[in-house]
């Protein structure tokens, strides 16, 4: 039996708004005309319509709360064992190694652990409530998808003040810390205040974010509302008793403090380092967009599918379905790019640390993870960027350490003077570099995205608006005869430079403890790769070989190429994040007087619950990691991050100057997303799901939406046996197309250029959304009845 949830979270939402819909200021009557439309509303159309009478801050709230009570909730069911053979290629011979196994030890290599099919059961933050275990999928046409998972509503903001206990008129028996709640207003009483103060004439110099209703990623500490990163862990106090540095500054600039955005749990978990924890039930796929309290985002175009490989969906999910006007996002590797690549929607992420992520935020990985903002359009996006500065200290934020940037990374003048209409030629004299090595196509699922990428990108950007685009020269891409090439390549910059910043690339051995560029192994004489690993077959001493590199009197390896790059040695910050977190927000409330148990690791383990058993593995694992360093002669993780992005901004900006280009551009993601619960496209050559070039080079980064796909070849589970004998489900990419009603999955323009010249990649980025007009509203997610 497929069964659907509904999250007591949401269920108790849901009747609670029975109440605040009939004590909500009444619509305008349907007779009078009204030129507002909630749909696609920009933050100019909200405030036009509030100063020219035709609606109310409150209205527009009601509006949203309208729309989460119609289309927030659970898109996804639970998968048990009766639908097996359905999914799973010889399912019986699995289960039959399950059971020839079953007396192994966990943690033995041969063993065949049992599939982790789907179950409800009651959560760790509220027993009341129960939610999806294990293994689930996609609803074919689901009516919701689970973009928000708390809203700022006055007894169902937080687990432990909810109900009576977060009233103004403290009841008998509210314990102190939920009368500090109590006095917080909620979203309404927030729009409420508002119309109270401004009426229809509200102080837009000072107040820029005036009645923009926002959803933050749970990773974003709200002092209003349930924060979690997502997971199910029971706080003592389930709201900090601080704003993240980015809320505190919008929340002072007249913005909705509406809603948390479902995300993945800490932002992907941070990996597994490994350890005596091992999983005794397996979960195929890991579900980047999940969340154990608050479910699993769909997309909107199709809600069978992941909204992205990213765990910023519900951010993305919630603009795009018009339940919010502003998402705030958190990227580590792939976070807010995939899920705005995947819904349509424009987006800009800073680069690292020039605006805040530590100031009160659960992350991932601190050396990428930064803030991000997702809009419907970019002019939006630019607005919220310069809203978020601080009128005394600009971008710096003492909570952050990364924030520590050279004063000239700031603009001179706001980032939205530099948003350009689409006009012909708008962008004549401007050269466009396009990274043609993120578009070669390996397989049939990478043609449909890159050949319609690579059309919007000459017709356009380079037709349209008279840019003047330079391809980049990398074996498997036919370059287009009409088109500029690079005189200096990437392949060039990455041969001059890495000999000085990170010979240690050349030495890196693969999973099978061989060199992972053999060509320079088989140039150099016998060396040592790592402790007891001795390698090469060659006359020449690595330095002779480099040096003669370097000069381009030895060939690059073949497989070395941008693309390449980005495989980093595991790094043990996660370890230092979440107990430096925990201590910070225990510390917090100690200062007013509170008392928060949830302090460490140990704490947090007792007192979580995960969606997979491999994360309870993982979790326990990292409890248990006492060095932050990597062990011994070992490749260091942390060095790696900081010499990686040391050596791609020279790479960058090699390329740049010596092409002479403004910017450069790519596409997001050449693959659309896969099925939640199903076969994920495998890595075929050194084609990922998405490269992580913008994070790891840490520069600022614009997506805009190009068009959409119909056309999709979806991956199949296929079963294998490793070299212990285990069995396993692999995933094999597909021939066979499969046609997808209009308008079908989205894909993005990516825009980018160094720090201190956002302006640049914003100009194109601005005009190229005007001149294409790209973005689609989601069909299934339109106007609700009563909504203008």
């Amino acid at each position: 039996m497929r069964n659907y949830l509904i999250p007591a979270t949401l269920t108790v939402f849901a009747v609670g708004l029975v109440h605040l819909i009939a004590s909500a200021p009444a619509a305008h009557p349907q007779s009078q005309p009204s030129q507002f439309h909630l749909q696609e509303a920009t933050i100019d159309d909200i405030q036009q319509a509030i100063r020219s009478g035709q609606i109310t801050c409150q209205q527009v709230v009601q509006w949203y709360i309208n729309r989460a009570k119609a289309y927030n909730g659970p898109g996804t069911r639970l998968v048990t064992e009766d639908m097996a053979p359905g999914i799973f290629p010889k399912y019986s011979e699995y289960k039959a190694a399950v059971e020839k196994t079953a007396d192994l030890l966990v943690g033995d290599p041969r063993k065949t652990v049992p599939l982790e099919f789907g179950r409800m059961e009651p959560t760790a933050t509220d027993p009341t409530v129960k939610q999806q275990y294990g293994w689930i999928e996609g609803v074919p046409n689901s009516p919701r998808t689970s973009a928000l998972a708390t809203i700022n509503l006055r007894g169902q903001r937080s687990v432990t003040c909810k109900g009576d206990l977060d009233q103004k008129d403290d009841p008998p028996g509210t314990p102190k810390v939920c009368s500090e709640l109590a006095k917080l207003p909620d979203a309404l009483e927030q729009a409420a205040a508002l119309d109270d103060t401004y009426g229809s004439n509200p102080d837009l110099e000072k107040l820029p974010m005036y009645c923009v209703v926002f959803s933050f990623k749970d990773s974003f500490d709200t002092k209003d509302m349930h924060s979690n990163a997502g997971a199910d862990a029971h706080y003592d106090i389930d709201f900090p008793a601080r704003d993240h540095t980015v809320v505190n500054e919008l929340r002072a600039k007249g913005a909705i403090i509406y809603a948390k955005s479902v995300t993945s749990e800490y932002n992907g978990l941070g990996g597994d380092p490994g350890g005596k924890n091992f999983e005794t039930k397996h979960l195929n796929l890991e579900m980047y967009s999940r969340s154990t309290w608050a479910g699993n985002p769909s997309n909107v175009y199709d809600t069978t599918r992941a909204p992205s490989m990213g765990s910023s969906s519900g951010s993305a999910v919630s603009v795009s379905s018009n339940m919010v006007t502003i998402g705030i996002c958190e990227e580590t590797r792939q976070s807010c790019r995939g899920p705005a690549n995947h819904n349509s929607l424009a987006l800009i992420l800073p680069a690292k640390a020039l605006v805040s992520f530590l100031g009160g935020g659960i992350g991932s990985d601190i050396y990428n993870d930064r803030t991000g903002i997702h809009c419907r359009k970019i002019a939006d996006c630019t607005k919220v960027l310069d809203a978020i500065k601080d009128p005394a200290n600009g971008y710096y934020d003492s909570r952050d350490i990364f924030t520590t940037l050279p004063r000239s990374y700031y603009p001179s003048e706001p980032y939205v003077t530099a948003i350009t209409a689409g006009t012909p030629s708008a962008l004549r004299g401007m050269r466009v570099g396009i990274v043609r090595e993120f578009m070669v196509k390996w397989t049939k699922a990478d043609e449909p995205v890159v050949d319609a990428v690579d059309a919007q990108m000459k017709e356009v950007l380079g037709n349209q608006l008279g840019a003047t685009l330079v391809q980049s020269v990398t074996p498997g891409w036919n370059d287009d005869p009409d088109m500029e090439k690079m005189t200096t390549t990437f392949d060039d910059a990455i041969r001059q430079i890495v000999p000085v910043l990170y010979p240690d690339l050349l030495f890196h051995l693969n999973g099978k403890g061989e060199p992972m560029f053999p060509d320079f192994a088989a140039k150099i004489k016998p060396t040592k790769f790592a402790p007891g690993v001795i390698r090469g077959t060659g006359t020449l001493s690595a330095a002779d070989w480099m040096i003669r590199w370097a000069d381009g009197l030895e060939p690059t390896p073949r497989n070395l190429n941008l693309r390449s790059l980005f495989g980093l040695a595991d790094s043990n910050t996660f370890r230092f994040h979440i107990d430096q977190y925990l201590y910070r927000r225990a510390k917090d409330w100690a200062d007013r007087g509170y008392t928060e148990g949830l302090v460490d690791w140990p704490t947090l383990n007792a007192r979580s619950k995960f969606y997979s058993d491999h994360q309870r593995a993982a979790f326990k694992n990292w409890e248990e990691v006492t060095d932050l360093r990597e062990p011994l002669n070992e490749r260091q993780g942390i060095a790696e991050r900081i010499q990686l992005r040391e050596l791609l901004q020279r790479v960058v900006m090699k390329v740049i100057e010596e092409n002479k280009l403004d910017i450069l551009i790519n596409v997001h993601d050449q693959l659309p997303p896969g099925k939640i619960g199903l076969a994920p496209e495998p890595t075929i050559n050194d084609r990922t799901q998405t490269f992580p070039l913008g994070p790891d080079l840490g520069w600022t980064e614009v997506l805009i939406p190009a068009g959409y796909v119909q056309t999709v070849y979806d991956p199949t589970f296929e079963l294998r046996t490793d070299s212990h004998g285990r069995k396993f489900y692999g995933s094999k990419t597909s021939t066979v197309p499969t046609t997808l009603a209009p308008p079908g999955l989205p894909y993005s323009i990516s825009f980018w250029c160094e720090p201190g010249m956002e302006r640049r990649s914003l100009k194109a980025a601005s005009a190229y959304e005007s001149a294409s007009k790209r973005r689609i509203p989601p069909p299934a997610f339109g106007p609700i009845p009563g909504e203008p």
